[in-house]
């Protein structure tokens, strides 16, 4: 299933956004599924909530964050490279929650 992915440039996360399961929840709900390539981990288990994902402390402890939203990436490891679509600089979650509704997503 495709998905909307978001790069967390300075953190090196990336979160991904299904296309499809999320109609009717607010975003703070969406499931989505992360990985922090740094340490190669991601979420237990299958999706959590989007709001979980953003409370954690790498990212509320962290803001500013430039976010790349992309659809398409070349590479593996250190030669990992996502096809920016957007970019842009968030100071907070509610900056995150406004850069989707950007989006339309």
């Amino acid at each position: 299933m495709p998905s909307f992915k978001f790069h967390l440039q300075e953190i090196d996360w990336v979160i991904y956004l299904p296309s499809h399961g999320n109609e009717g929840r607010t975003p703070t709900k969406y499931g989505v599924a992360f990985l922090d390539r740094k340490k190669g981990r991601s979420q237990p288990g299958r999706r959590i909530a989007l709001e979980e994902v953003m409370s954690k402390a790498e990212i509320k402890d962290g803001y500013p964050h430039t976010i790349g939203f992309f659809l398409n990436s070349r590479g593996k490891g250190k030669s990992w490279k996502p096809d920016y679509l957007r970019k842009k600089t968030i100071k907070s979650k509610k900056g995150f929650y406004s850069y989707l509704k950007e989006l339309g997503l």
